[in-house]
């Protein structure tokens, strides 16, 4: 069996749920305030940035704006995200939690590898009862928002046999080309075509990913 490396928003998490409402309310505020151009975003425009550990994101969306500022947005970027997911607007993909209970039934290793920050990962581990799937958790500020390719370099070792990477964006694919690893794109999350190119497989719904990770197994990782 292999060990499964999935990255969580826009893989497992449908994140524009509570992603679009709480940066549009956090563009707002900026553009109130005079930091920004008033401007209505489209969800392709704000699901860009999804998959983006904070830190690169607002490095480089607004770079005009002082570190104070971007900070400030940041934090009520999160917070807002933070009280959509307990107020019960936030959801799993449809199918995924079925996906996810038949790979660890074949005797998989599932492991959650994200761009996000430790109290997000916490929140969604207990709001969606993640360990019901996941063996493992890692996220990005754990170590200091190194990109998700040398994050798996650090805990490899911790784990025997092969590994597979199922993801949406090009973090993930990334991650499984740099280290030699197989990989699933899921070409339902938020990535384009061309980040995805280099997967083995794309899917497109979280149903199919099970078959997609055994074909990749009995092929041989």
């Amino acid at each position: 069996m292999s060990n499964i490396i999935f990255d969580y928003d826009g893989t497992v998490h449908e994140s524009m749920l509570t992603y679009a409402p709480a940066f549009r309310d956090t563009m707002k505020w900026l553009s109130d305030n005079g930091f920004i151009a008033d401007k209505e975003y489209s969800d392709s425009e704000i699901s860009h940035w999804l998959g983006f550990n904070s830190t690169d994101m607002w490095g480089q969306f607004h770079p005009e704006l002082s570190p104070e500022i971007r900070e400030k947005a940041r934090a009520m970027l999160g917070e807002n995200m933070a009280a959509r997911v307990e107020n019960g607007e936030g959801g799993l993909y449809a199918g995924i939690e079925d996906a996810l209970l038949s790979l660890k039934a074949s005797g998989h290793t599932l492991i959650f590898l994200s761009n996000c920050r430790i109290h997000y990962m916490e929140r969604h581990r207990r709001v969606f009862r993640l360990d019901r799937f996941f063996d493992s958790f890692f996220c990005c500020e754990e170590y200091g928002f190194i990109p998700k390719y040398e994050i798996f370099r650090r805990f490899s070792d911790r784990f025997e046999g092969d590994f597979i990477v199922v993801g949406d964006r090009f973090h993930d694919i990334d991650t499984a080309v740099r280290n030699g690893l197989h990989s699933v794109g899921c070409g339902y999350g938020y990535g384009s075509e061309d980040e995805l190119r280099c997967a083995d497989i794309i899917v497109t719904s979280p149903a199919q990913i099970p078959d997609a990770v055994n074909a990749l197994t009995r092929k041989g990782c």
